[in-house]
């Protein structure tokens, strides 16, 4: 596991949010969410010590070695912005956009992880990821997603012209459960494999909090006497975010 570390500074906040699905379900409701985003970034942009983005960023994201999907200039542009300005935003590949390369790390100044990471800031250690392929179940996942990072699929799939793979991928995208209707109000309880997950990592290795996205729930769940399992649900229905102040974990939604 990667592991971060961070200086604690008490003047500082870090910032957690995930599955924003630009480009869902329209161009118009996916640019009124994209701006929503950037006024939150505006709005925290002034104590953040860093932004974490836990996936799902976009709907599709696909990267060939020169082309890029079109759209969400404006939220490249306020992430190039905040990093110009020294503030650190790292990004996590989710289900929808495990295809990201160098584009943001080089055009932008994000970090990129792909997997999950542990990072320390104090005496506060948290567990980051987005969530997909973690825990107990969900065979069929795993097993699209091993196809889906193998790297003769990826280069089968770059062969396409991207006209025709970016729409194939974009209406694949167009079916994920996050244009479904209640699935945010399902709750899972101790079923949900997430909450399964940090119970196995808790028994050979501490942490505060254990943060993904991935469900679209909106999750608080006591792991052990010290520690949290917290999802942060996503921003087509819904516009939450986590808030760490020095050891402290505060659940906030953004004008809602």
């Amino acid at each position: 596991m990667i592991e971060l570390n961070l200086e604690p500074n008490p003047e500082k906040k870090l910032y957690f949010a995930s599955d924003f699905h630009l480009g869902t379900p329209n161009l118009t409701q996916s640019r009124a969410r994209e701006l929503k985003i950037i006024r939150w970034l505006n709005a925290i942009e002034n104590d953040a010590q860093a932004i974490f983005l836990l996936g799902d960023i976009f709907d599709f994201w696909y990267e060939y070695r020169k082309v890029i999907p079109k759209g969400f200039a404006r939220f490249q542009g306020k992430i190039a912005a905040l990093t110009d300005s020294g503030i650190p935003v790292i990004f996590f590949g989710g289900n929808h956009d495990m295809w990201m390369k160098d584009y943001f790390s080089e055009e932008l100044g994000v970090q990129i992880f792909h997997e999950p990471v542990a990072l320390a800031i104090g005496q506060t250690k948290l567990y980051i990821g987005h969530g997909d392929g973690l825990g107990p179940g969900d065979g069929q996942y795993k097993l699209l997603k091993k196809l889906f990072k193998n790297k003769m699929a990826r280069w089968a799939f770059s062969r396409l012209h991207p006209n025709f793979s970016l729409s194939l991928g974009q209406a694949w995208s167009k079916k994920s459960r996050i244009n479904g209707v209640g699935y945010e109000n399902k709750s899972f309880g101790k079923d949900e494999f997430l909450f399964q997950f940090c119970q196995q990592v808790e028994k050979t290795q501490h942490f505060d909090y254990y943060i993904f996205g991935h469900r679209h729930l909106h999750l608080d769940m006591p792991v052990g006497t010290n520690s949290r399992y917290i999802n942060l649900g996503e921003w087509v229905n819904h516009s939450r975010y986590a808030m760490l102040e020095q050891d402290k974990l505060t659940l906030i939604d953004f004008e809602d």
